[in-house]
């Protein structure tokens, strides 16, 4: 769908404008680099515009590090984009800092008129891990035994269902039981998209070291959540770049870990549920490997449809 061949593309997010043209944002990196795994810390967000989700036309990037010093001078991770009420568009996004070596992660946003030119909301971060609820990194004296960042990413904002508000979900770990085992979805709330409230996680530790890029979407009536993972302790669940779907009651949760059932999408990495004009549901994300090595190109879309038994899985 998208391959850029002087840049790595990975994680992507989308939006619908008025016209109905499709709008990916994506995490790229130049390919100058040479070994992809140092693609994170010299990642801006990408931006290109389609009409069919498959033929894309690249425009300016969105978004890059600030200038230091600063939250977020390190690189711009994965986020969301939605419309504010104010007419607005708000990107929630990740950052993380030179102070910190990279290794805290924030989440800020930014403003657009028109989903092409946008620009930072003040220069603090919005939302940050609360030690109440989550692990928290001791930058000064860390421990051998401890995850090597601190997670506080991937930010996925929606409204509620009975119009109170927003909820943002994110890529988070709590800070008790196994080192390998702390990963959950982490949550907040805010009446104005701008103060937000953190709260506890939305879902118990199931076995993974994080679940990233989390999303919900209604598919074929049923609530989901969509997450994905390639760091777990547990033989059952933590087998490299795996796909997971959630059934709920509604798109808040309440979300039962034991009722997740991988999704069959091989290759691909940090998929988001993306609607067609025609209202048919697709997953979009990046192609991760092939026989090995790192690809970095955004696939074709897949579509999926939801069963009871089967879960969420491809239309074949």
């Amino acid at each position: 769908m998208l391959r850029l061949p002087d840049h790595w593309v990975w994680d992507s997010w989308y939006a619908r404008d008025d016209d109905g043209r499709h709008h990916v944002f994506f995490l790229r990196a130049s390919r100058a680099l040479l070994d992809p795994d140092r693609r994170h810390r010299r990642a801006s967000v990408g931006h290109a515009v389609s009409d069919d989700l498959r033929i894309w036309q690249l425009s300016a990037d969105a978004l890059v590090a600030a200038d230091g010093p600063a939250w977020d001078d390190v690189a711009t991770w994965t986020g969301s984009v939605l419309r504010g009420p104010d007419g607005r568009w708000y990107m929630f996004y990740t950052g993380v800092s030179r102070a910190e070596n990279g290794l805290v992660q924030r989440i800020g946003l930014a403003l657009s008129d028109d989903l092409y030119t946008w620009h930072r909301y003040g220069t603090k971060p919005l939302v940050e891990a609360d030690p109440v609820w989550y692990e928290r990194l001791d930058i000064a004296a860390p421990s051998a035994e401890a995850w090597a960042e601190e997670a506080w990413r991937d930010p996925w904002v929606f409204p509620d269902p009975a119009g109170e508000g927003w909820h943002m979900l994110v890529t988070a770990r709590v800070g008790h039981g196994p080192v390998g085992r702390r990963g959950v979805i982490g949550h907040a709330r805010s009446d104005d998209l701008v103060n937000w409230e953190v709260g506890p996680p939305v879902t118990e530790p199931a076995g993974f070291g994080h679940l990233e890029v989390p999303q919900t979407a209604v598919v074929d009536g049923q609530p989901l959540l969509l997450f994905c993972t390639n760091a777990s302790d547990d033989p059952d669940t933590g087998a490299e770049h795996q796909v997971w779907a959630v059934p709920g009651l509604s798109p808040t949760g309440s979300w039962d870990m034991t009722a997740a059932k991988r999704v069959i999408c091989p290759g691909l990495y940090a998929p988001r549920l993306v609607q067609a004009r025609d209202d048919t549901w697709h997953l979009m994300g990046f192609v991760n490997e092939r026989e090995g090595v790192f690809v970095g190109e955004l696939a074709d879309p897949l579509p999926v449809r939801y069963t009871p038994h089967e879960g969420l899985q491809p239309v074949l």
